[in-house]
């Protein structure tokens, strides 16, 4: 079964956000999807636009959200918590945040793009250029890189696909290299 039917099943064919059901894609939930449907959701292209740019909120739309944060699927769940915390200076966003639960592993996928978090409190990853990184990124590393704990010597000139972000610490950041899951520092690489 395809991914598209497979979420069109578990939403009833509506977005799962505010339950449209006109114009819907598959939203691949940030910063790296677990893939299938435990990493994506079916979502309208209003939600998508307002989801990735955050300059063309219209906060009464997002008033869906007092439904959609109960839903029983993780992904919804996280995007409907990231999206609170952008509101969360209206009021009743943040009185929904208050009665909101995630699991452990919930609220960490939802923290791992900092959108809970003020400017003024981003953690910003810099390649060696200074260009900012961010989650999903592909890099390219500019020196060989011996593996700690390991054999392995990752060559300059290697690419570092889709990387995740180290949330406490601007230096470091993920990704896999032959299959190996292994911490980069950030001066060592430049963004593609």
């Amino acid at each position: 079964m395809s991914l598209l039917k497979e979420l069109q099943d578990r939403s009833g064919s509506q977005c799962e956000l505010c339950t449209s059901k006109i114009d819907l894609n598959i939203y691949e939930v940030p910063p790296i999807s677990t893939g299938g449907v435990d990493g994506n959701i079916l979502v309208c292209t209003n939600c998508i636009n307002q989801i990735n740019t955050s300059e063309t909120i219209d906060t009464n739309h997002w008033r869906c959200l007092n439904d959609s944060m109960w839903s029983e699927f993780s992904p919804v769940k996280v995007v409907a918590w990231r999206m609170l915390h952008r509101l969360k200076k209206e009021g009743w966003s943040q009185d929904l945040l208050d009665m909101m639960y995630l699991e452990p592993e919930e609220l960490s996928f939802a923290k791992a793009t900092g959108d809970h978090l003020d400017e003024s409190e981003k953690i910003i990853h810099r390649d060696s250029n200074g260009a900012i990184l961010q989650a999903g990124d592909n890099v390219v590393l500019i020196k060989d890189l011996k593996v700690k704990g390991s054999s392995m010597v990752c060559k300059q000139g290697t690419a570092v696909r889709r990387i995740s972000l180290d949330p406490e610490n601007a230096e470091y950041i993920e990704g896999k290299v032959d299959n190996q899951n292994i911490v980069i520092i950030t001066k060592y690489v430049k963004k593609l």
